[in-house]
């Protein structure tokens, strides 16, 4: 039995039985590529499906909203339209809009009892669609193209309590303060696709269904990942790393504090002035409270693994030629190249120096994380050599660039797992189901980090955007563009060929974007973040697990 099934097995039976219907996965076109169940659509990485979204208003201008019931499986208690669902695969509702209408009059008699003998008579006025993503937790997710579909009909309705709450009907100023949660709503759950379908579609002309009707959008409208008001998704993650972010900052810049040379010091410290989340300094504290037994060494080891890391983009930053890192100069601009690679050197020492030193570390652990980290450090070189030499290789295969981030990336989020849980004192398997965790974490890292760097900006990235391309990097976006045997002409034209122009990198990246590569590399992350969430289901439950669930989940928005 999948995990997904298990789940059901404790859920309202009536609810999960219909996640057996069968829906239509769609490409970023609303084209259909095939179907799915509605479990698997829906279940931990979930798949891009066809949906829809029923706005009614009456007659007298009010708009009808439903709480969902608080057995749904997805968003349960949350208030949202009229009626939202999913075209099924079956005939009368495969082909586009008339499909899309079909399937929102069975759903419109089935949670609203309003009989197709009504519906069938009304005028569905499409106002165009839109692609969002949000995560309920970490089991369940929407991940739709959502058609909105507009009705203006006075109607009696009959609701099914197995689908619906609750019903209101708004008007104008009280969807208002709907919206932005004021008075008898700020304590409830406003559906953030909802909000969408009031923000791009109804909102400027309500409630005049002339002009909503007149104002349809053609285009997809692309809302990305949203979250729900009351509790967004990271918040125990985002206050964890608040919290320890001060200490092993201090215990950074104290270690680094060794070095009493001037000029050695600033080029050591540089980096750490562009700020940031801390995530990998954090990360071993973050494992030892998970398992149960944290003290203040776990601050060490992540300043000392901190440390090395930051050592290791400040010569990848010299060999890759990057003038930005962290939206500062690279410390070999702000420097030079002698004094970045002398930096480098001593913050590679002062790292394990430090983890010697350390008072809260006993000799046998010592021993371990000596070890561990010494290996981290080979393996972060070998993949960077790996690294350098696929530029120069006419072919590169998947496995072989997986295996080569799982070094030069993926080896320091394993470490950072490993060595916390061997100072918290766990078990041989915990250990190695932590590892596990870490390195599953890191390839969804980098193949995130991946797709962030053609379609990020050089603000955001704190890098230059599209330099993967530039460089020629043999990224898996990359392999599998040049595995796909398709004209990727704009591609070719600038990949691996130096600074381009803005309309020149743009249409390389459209001509990603129509091979599939772009969705095949996300694909594969998410292949990754399942796996990093099946080993922490290994583990018992407690809050300080979630936060290492929330943790995975953000990967997909990355955290840097």
């Amino acid at each position: 039995m999948s995990d997904a099934s298990k789940k059901l097995g404790k859920l309202d039976p009536q609810q999960s039985t219909m996640m057996e219907e069968m829906c239509l996965l769609v490409d970023k076109g609303d084209n259909v590529i095939g179907t799915k169940s509605k479990l698997d659509c829906h279940f931990r990485d979930g798949d891009r499906h066809r949906a829809f979204s029923v706005v009614i208003m009456n007659n007298d201008g009010e708009m009808l909203v439903q709480q969902r019931s608080k057995e749904k499986i997805t968003f349960p208690g949350v208030w949202a339209n009229a009626c939202c669902s999913h075209p099924l695969n079956i005939d009368d509702e495969i082909n586009g809009l008339e499909g899309v209408i079909n399937a929102a009059r069975r759903k419109l008699e089935h949670e609203l009892g309003i009989p197709n003998s009504i519906t069938k008579n009304w005028i569905f006025n499409s106002l165009g669609s839109f692609e969002y993503n949000c995560r309920w937790d970490s089991d369940w997710i929407e991940r739709e193209i959502d058609h909105v579909l507009f009705v203006q009909a006075d109607v009696k309705l009959n609701i099914n309590k197995n689908e619906i709450e609750e019903i209101k009907w708004l008007d104008h100023q009280d969807l208002g303060k709907m919206m932005n949660r004021e008075g008898d709503w700020s304590g409830e759950y406003i559906a953030p696709w909802f909000k969408m379908i009031w923000k791009y579609f109804l909102k400027d002309n309500y409630p005049n269904s002339e002009l909503i009707i007149k104002s349809r959008r053609d285009e997809i409208v692309d809302c990305g990942q949203l979250y729900l008001d009351k509790e967004k998704p990271g918040s125990g993650l985002m206050d964890a790393l608040t919290e320890h972010k001060s200490k092993v900052e201090e215990e950074i810049m104290f270690s680094l504090s060794k070095m009493e040379q001037k000029r050695l010091h600033g080029a050591m410290t540089h980096l750490f002035s562009g700020g940031g989340k801390r995530l990998r300094a954090i990360l071993p504290r973050l494992v030892g409270e998970a398992i149960g037994d944290a003290n203040d060494g776990h601050y060490t080891l992540g300043a000392c693994i901190e440390i090395i890391h930051n050592f290791t983009l400040v010569h990848d930053d010299i060999i890759d030629q990057d003038p930005i890192r962290r939206g500062l100069d690279a410390v070999h601009v702000a420097y030079d190249d002698a004094t970045a690679i002398n930096a480098g050197d001593a913050m590679l020492a002062v790292g394990f120096e430090i983890l010697a030193e350390s008072s809260e570390i006993s000799g046998d652990n010592l021993r371990y994380l000596v070890r561990a980290i010494g290996e981290m450090v080979r393996r972060v070189a070998e993949g960077q050599q790996e690294d350098i030499e696929f530029e120069n290789r006419d072919l590169v295969s998947e496995e072989e660039y997986i295996a080569m981030i799982a070094g030069k990336t993926s080896a320091m989020f394993e470490t950072c797992a490993r060595t916390g849980a061997i100072l918290s004192g766990a078990s041989h398997d915990i250990v190695s189901n932590m590892a596990k965790w870490g390195l599953n974490l890191g390839l969804c890292f980098q193949l995130m980090d991946d797709l962030i760097d053609i379609t990020g900006d050089t603000k955001t990235l704190g890098k230059p955007a599209g330099s993967d391309i530039i460089q020629g990097k043999r990224t898996l976006i990359a392999i599998h563009a040049m595995d796909s045997k398709k004209n990727l002409a704009n591609f070719q034209r600038v990949f691996g060929k130096g600074p381009c122009q803005d309309h020149e990198l743009e249409a390389a990246i459209n001509d990603l974007e129509l091979s599939g590569s772009i969705e095949y590399a996300r694909k594969r992350a998410m292949y990754h973040h399942s796996i990093a969430h099946q080993c922490l289901n290994y583990l018992e439950n407690n809050p300080q697990v979630d936060v290492l669930r929330e943790l995975t989940d953000f990967q997909l928005i990355r955290i840097s």
